[in-house]
Formats: structure tokens, sequence, C-alpha cells
């Protein structure tokens, strides 16, 4: 199936049944015990904007339909009416595996000793990035599964950025 243009995905934006049929980029994105339900909102109306294959909800991770997380992710919940298709993993690390015997590569998006600049990684599709808890970020157990990992430079006084707002930067770096 031919991947819409930017143009073709505007103006089928009314056209839910065009848009839920339309190519997807191969990218799944991974959410591991992310804490806040407005952050799991604005996670899925990014991968939303970013055509994600496939959104993966792990670990204590709130699910749809609620409230909290449909202020942020404003009708992409919802995979029938053309949103963001998305599935609840109970088995994070057998999920990780079938991915990877798949083909897809797995980065992690965590600063970690070994993390690469994620201006100069190679994005490889198809892809999985995973993002992790707020506070903790990804688990070790998690972080030895992935094939890389990549981290966004910080230059102010804090270390890290908004779990959202981390998710869309290397979301639209990748799917360049």
């Amino acid at each position: 199936m031919r991947k819409l243009s930017t143009e073709e995905l505007i103006a089928n934006k009314g056209d839910h049944k065009k848009l839920r049929d339309a190519p997807r980029n191969e990218v799944y994105l991974i959410l591991e015990d992310i804490r806040s339900m407005y952050n799991v909102g604005a996670i899925f109306r990014t991968a939303d904007a970013a055509r994600v294959k496939m959104l993966y909800i792990s670990g204590i991770t709130a699910t749809p339909p609620r409230a909290e997380i449909e202020k942020t992710a404003l009708r992409t919940t919802d995979p029938e009416a053309g949103g963001v298709p998305w599935e609840q993993v109970k088995n994070l690390k057998s999920k990780i595996q079938i991915l990877k015997k798949q083909g897809v590569q797995i980065i992690a998006l965590e600063q970690t000793n070994k993390s690469v600049d994620f201006h100069k990684f190679s994005y490889k599709k198809p892809l999985a990035i995973i993002v992790g808890n707020e506070v903790d970020g990804i688990a070790e157990e998690t972080l030895k599964l992935c094939d890389a990992a990549v981290e966004i430079p910080m230059q102010g006084i804090s270390n890290s950025l908004n779990v959202a707002t981390a998710a869309g930067i290397i979301l639209f770096e990748a799917i360049e």
C-alpha cells in the first residue's frame, strides 16, 4: 500500500475511514510505567501526528478510555475512528523479543553511559522507541533488551525533558 502524502492526509482529515486505513510509519512506540495520564494523552496525540504504526502500553501506564487521557489526547485514542492503534502489553520483555524477531530495531530514549545523541543516531525502520517513567526512566531489565539508547542533549539546569515532549522530538526525528 502506497504511503499517503502530507497533502493527501490533510485532505482526508475528516474522513476517518480513509485515515484509519491509510498506511502508517514503520515506527512503534512503547510506554513503560508512565505515571501521568496527561502525559499518556499527549503521547497519543503526538503518535497520531507522526502516524505511529502501534503504541504499546505497559506496566502502570493507564489505558484509555479515561477522562484524564482524553483531555490531552483529543480523540486520538480510538483506532476505529482513525486514531492511533494501541495495545496493552502484560509482558513487555516478551513483546520486545517478538518485535526483535520481526526485525524491528529497539531503541530506548534514555540517558545512559552508552547513549547516542538523537541527531547522530542512524534510525532503521522498522523501529520501536521505548519511553519510560517520568522519575525513574526505563527499567534496567528493559534497557538490556534494547539495541541502542538515544538521548536529547540538555543545555539547561534540568537533566531531562517531560516524557511527552521528549517522545515527540524523537518520533519526528525517527520518521524523517
